[in-house]
């Protein structure tokens, strides 16, 4: 008898195992953004400098939230995300006659991310919600943990996991 054809059968069975798995974690976590056009850095942009308007920035900060923040779950766990505000590291300074605005990093403009949550388990029930105004007030002084320096949001990548370190025990 030959084992080719078990083979097979064990790496699809094994495939749909690990799809199924990561389904389930890929939807453990949701963030969305309430009104994003109000956000303190949308209104910091707008006014500042509008030709350096992407905020294609919050999509990407939206999927590492949620890849990062379902490894922080037990299983069966879910975790709802609103993100409520958000000024980015450094600010935009008004200037006279310069051709393109400069983001300037400066310990006096720390990254801030304002979110509430809703923890629930496996069959839906709350576990804990709260909101939290998270910041790094020592973003400048703090080595990178990892993150690249030339990721333009290493300093909020590094707020969301200050708080996800703290534990789904203590969100």
């Amino acid at each position: 008898m030959s084992m080719l054809p078990i083979r097979p059968a064990a790496g699809l069975a094994l495939a749909l195992v690990a799809a199924v798995a990561f389904a389930a974690s890929a939807g453990s976590v949701n963030v969305r953004y309430d009104h994003p056009e109000n956000f303190t850095e949308t209104r910091e942009v707008r006014a500042f400098a509008p030709s350096r308007a992407d905020f294609a920035y919050l999509e990407t900060l939206k999927h590492y939230i949620e890849k990062h923040a379902a490894k922080a779950l037990r299983p069966g766990q879910r975790l709802d995300i609103v993100v409520t505000d958000l000024d980015r590291a450094g600010s935009y300074l008004p200037s006279m006659g310069a051709l393109q605005s400069v983001r300037v990093v400066k310990d006096i403009y720390p990254p801030r991310i304002t979110l509430h949550f809703r923890l629930l388990d496996a069959q839906g029930r709350l576990i804990r919600e709260g909101e939290r105004k998270l910041t790094d007030l020592g973003f400048m002084h703090a080595s990178p943990g990892g993150l690249s320096n030339t990721d333009p949001l290493h300093y909020e990548k590094r707020v969301i996991d200050r708080w996800l370190a703290r534990g789904v025990d203590k969100l």
